[in-house]
């Protein structure tokens, strides 16, 4: 595994995009809103999900929090979240702690996260989300599973399903197609490098594409 995230480190995420496309025949990439929020760190690791849903229960999201200290080191938290209002935060600076702790690679949230100012300043640690909102989740929602199917960001993400993302965006990569995506997006970002230098070198856009037929 660590092979295969070392690899997707190495592609533009761009290119993951296009590769899920190609490869699943289908969207892969995530409503732009889920965007970086605390800093612009890449994220890549498999993905340890938790589904959330609302209630006026003053209860503590006890499986996130279980999720943080038992899923493996390098998993990319996901939180999804059903009903209710969503402007609420599902993540802060304490399970940014406990994330750090675990050594876990980001968290990806379709709802908001609080707490900025401290987890810039203590932590380098990337959380991509839906929105930024200093509301408690404590009589709104709680959660009601883990490491089960959750939608984020209008995408179906399984547990262990490897989540790439940079300023770019976020994309889901399907644990099964991993492999034939990375190769995929290798070949992109390939052609386009020599797509690239051709068009500097003849100082001409439409020479490139008419030679590589990519835009």
């Amino acid at each position: 595994m660590n092979d295969l995230i070392d690899a997707f480190n190495q592609v533009a995420v761009a290119s993951v995009a296009d590769a899920v496309d190609k490869v699943c025949g289908q969207r892969g990439y995530m409503a732009s809103c889920i965007k970086p929020r605390i800093n612009d760190k890449r994220i890549c690791g498999p993905a340890a999900t938790v589904l959330e849903a609302a209630t006026d229960e003053f209860v503590p999201p006890q499986h996130a929090l279980d999720l943080i200290d038992e899923a493996p080191p390098g998993s990319v938290i996901v939180i999804a979240i059903e009903g209710g209002q969503p402007d609420v935060a599902v993540w802060g600076g304490l399970m940014t702690a406990g994330a750090v702790a675990n050594g876990h690679a980001g968290a990806v949230l379709d709802g908001g996260v609080r707490d900025l100012t401290e987890i810039r300043r203590d932590y380098a640690f990337p959380v991509y989300a839906r929105d930024v909102s200093p509301g408690t989740t404590l009589g709104r929602y709680k959660t009601v599973a883990s490491q089960v199917p959750v939608r984020v960001g209008g995408i179906v993400v399984h547990p262990g399903d490897l989540i790439v993302g940079d300023v770019d965006g976020v994309v889901v990569v399907p644990k099964d197609k991993a492999q034939e995506v990375l190769k995929m997006a290798q070949e992109i970002d390939a052609r386009e490098l020599e797509q690239a230098k051709l068009i500097i070198a003849e100082k001409s856009l439409r020479k490139g594409l008419a030679k590589y037929g990519r835009i």
